[in-house]
């Protein structure tokens, strides 16, 4: 296995997840998981009303897209990722985590690597 294999996290506001799919898929990636979560950075959530009565929302919901990539350069990722996430000045526009992988294999056929990707 010689090929360098990197694991992005994608954390963003759903609304943006549809257009942020198909750039990804416009640029070569193929496959991504894609979870729902919650979560609260600089802004700490917000303050909703419902029938007059104030709440305070302390975690806002997220969507997490891992993908893990060899052939496709990670600049190119975030770079798309900027594009399309990142054209506002809005707090809680989203974050991207970049980890370096030692190895991935898939169940079905025991194969390695980058090949495992494909």
């Amino acid at each position: 296995m010689s090929e360098k294999l990197t694991k992005i996290e994608i954390i963003i506001k759903s609304s943006k997840f549809e257009e942020l799919k198909e750039a990804l898929n416009a640029i070569g990636i193929t496959g991504m998981t894609v979870t729902q979560v919650v979560g609260c950075g600089m802004q700490k959530g917000k303050t909703e009303f419902y029938r007059g009565t104030e709440y305070k929302i302390d975690l806002l919901p997220k969507v997490k897209i891992e993908i893990v990539v060899s052939a496709v350069p990670v600049e190119e990722v975030i770079k798309v990722t900027k594009e399309i996430v990142g054209s506002n000045d809005e707090i809680g526009s989203g974050k991207i985590f970049i980890y370096e992988l030692s190895n991935v294999i898939r169940l079905r056929t025991g194969e390695e690597g980058a090949a495992a990707l494909k």
